[in-house]
């Protein structure tokens, strides 16, 4: 429990005089990596550029000392930048003062969400949430910052808070508006972020892009042809802010909060998840959830907006030797330092570079390979990637994100609610007759006894299947006696158990039965609590093979066994009739 609240003593005693200097090496890159990204974010939030920068000081702190994960770094994402501007823009003006003070509520808000999930243990549940749902939101919303950003990095003008679909009309119309000097420092910008990248991976190729169409734009003399600039970010450290507390507020954000919330979670699970299968370290969802939720909490508190684990900075954290999460201390302190010594040169970056910039970022949010491998690998897969992608672009981004989970979901029932179930017989080729699958091997089957084995759970989603082919099983191959072989039942709920006592008493009455053998022991311990053995038939339930089937072989019509030819079971040497073939 103390762990739990202060998760960080469980790594403190790792820290040495080795693992200072390198997470403070990894620390340092990431502040180089992160400040470009802060402020490239917070345009994409619709906020000041200090913003994203301040996001990047808050919530790698708290999230790094009250998480699970030694690698995973925290603060703003484009993915969750777009909610925010999304959900905030309908009711207020980007960048102004009533924006960014419902910002801070939306960021407070989704914080408290994280934070009750996380304390009520509900860090599963994004194990629910399809890898192709993330896949097909964070797409979408790559080209929805891309589309955003088409005004900036061409200056046709088009006008704000325009749809996706009107955006590209506004374009195709006003292409001849084109301003080829700020389109060509956009261009230059990418170029030059894209060639660094290409030849020396390691150097901050985004920062370097970035100063590079400063100093073309200086070059040029951009004001004189139609650039214009971020303007001069504030030097300082975070300032103190207030989240709006009033309830006409919490009620008109909760529900954009909510997405944001879960976003900010799949995302940050996610990312930890993916860096700890490389690094062999054990993760705790739950208090990676409680993470997330204290950094978004005091953030608001804080000047900044909500946040989230970053694949590319985790990334680079892990690959820099990152051994703590002090890591993300440092890069955070570090990036407080830098921005106090250089903010002012933002005033000569221009809005073109920055969009360029923020091209490049939509552009690597794409998954290209994994798209790829879904599109030739599963049609369900397809089908959960494409409506998360067409409602991202063409829906609200919480309705899309909802919308995603809420499909996930319902492949996942309709998957389970439709459980394999495989025709079973002994196999005279291997030892003591061990069952196997019919269609497999070919094998004879016993004309009155049906062994059969359900694949899955037999809960209140799979019943309409199991039942039906009890039924065909009765009524089609005209066979009164069913072996259920049991080792395959991850689990049967109260309406599963009702639906075997009904088919074993709708079987009796016909003269034969429905039998269970070789289930789980917490399919027995759910069996006993409920007292199903007594209403299904205590002769009825068996714990080996053997059992079940010197039990049920004396239970058949012998007048049919005397002119058998299957006797597929050892123990059919023991009723009368014809010898075994």
């Amino acid at each position: 429990m103390k762990q739990f609240f202060l998760p960080f003593l469980a790594w403190l005693g790792l820290v040495n005089r080795e693992s200072l200097k390198a997470d403070f090496f990894a620390g340092l890159t990431g502040a180089v990596v992160v400040l470009p990204q802060g402020v490239a974010f917070a345009a994409i939030a619709g906020l000041p550029p200090e913003y994203g920068l301040y996001t990047a000081m808050v919530t790698p702190i708290i999230a790094g000392l009250f998480g699970s994960s030694l690698h995973l770094v925290s603060g703003p994402t484009t993915a969750i930048s777009l909610v925010v501007f999304s959900t905030i823009s309908r009711y207020a003006e980007p960048g102004s003062e009533q924006f960014i003070q419902m910002v801070l509520t939306l960021t407070f808000l989704a914080g408290v969400y994280q934070l009750v999930f996380g304390l009520m243990r509900l860090g599963m549940l994004v194990n629910f949430v399809s890898h192709t749902v993330v896949i097909g939101f964070t797409a979408g919303a790559a080209i929805l910052i891309a589309t955003s950003q088409i005004k900036y990095v061409t200056g046709i003008p088009i006008p704000k808070g325009e749809s996706f679909l009107h955006t590209w009309m506004d374009v195709g119309v006003g292409i001849s508006a084109t301003n080829l000097y700020i389109l060509g420092i956009a261009a230059f910008t990418m170029l030059s972020a894209l060639l660094l990248k290409r030849f020396l991976p390691k150097m901050p190729h985004l920062l370097f892009g970035m100063v590079m169409g400063s100093l073309a734009s200086i070059a040029i003399g951009g004001a004189a042809h139609g650039l214009t600039y971020v303007g001069e970010i504030k030097g300082q450290l975070p300032p103190f802010s207030t989240p709006d507390f009033s309830l006409a507020s919490l009620k008109q954000l909760a529900s954009g909060a909510f997405a944001v919330a879960l976003l900010g979670l799949i995302e940050a699970v996610s990312i930890a998840r993916s860096i700890a299968t490389k690094s062999q370290q054990r993760l705790d969802g739950n208090q990676e959830f409680v993470g997330q939720g204290l950094s978004n909490i005091a953030g608001s508190f804080l000047s900044s907006y909500a946040g989230s684990g970053s694949f590319t900075r985790s990334g680079i954290n892990y690959s820099a030797g990152a051994r703590t999460p002090l890591s993300a201390v440092f890069a955070a302190i570090l990036l407080a330092i830098i921005v106090l010594l250089v903010a002012p040169l933002a005033a000569y970056l221009p809005v073109a570079a920055m969009g360029g910039i923020i091209m490049l970022v939509a552009y690597n949010l794409i998954d290209f390979h994994h798209i790829k491998h879904i599109l030739h690998s599963s049609k369900t897969e397809t089908s959960i990637l494409a409506t998360t992608f067409f409602a991202t672009l063409f829906m609200e981004l919480e309705f899309a994100i909802y919308m995603g989970v809420l499909l996930s979901l319902i492949i996942f029932l309709m998957r389970t609610s439709m459980p394999n179930i495989v025709d079973l017989a002994p196999n005279p080729a291997e030892p003591r007759h061990k069952f196997a699958e019919v269609s497999e091997y070919g094998l004879k089957e016993c004309p009155q006894l049906k062994l059969v084995r359900v694949d899955m759970s037999i809960y209140f989603g799979s019943l309409d299947k199991v039942q039906r082919e009890l039924a065909c099983i009765a009524e089609r191959q005209h066979i009164k006696h069913v072996l259920i072989v049991g080792e395959s039942i991850n689990f049967i709920d109260l309406a599963g158990a009702e639906m075997l006592i009904q088919e074993a008493k709708r079987l009796k009455s016909v003269g034969g039965g429905l039998y269970l053998q070789g289930a789980k022991s917490k399919v027995y311990d759910f069996m006993d609590r409920i007292d199903f053995v007594e209403d299904f038939g205590a002769g009825n339930v068996f714990s080996s093979k053997e059992a079940a089937l010197q039990s049920l072989t004396k239970r058949l019509d012998h007048s049919i066994c005397a002119t058998c030819d299957k006797r597929i079971f050892r123990e059919c040497a023991k009723l009368p009739g014809a010898k075994m073939t």
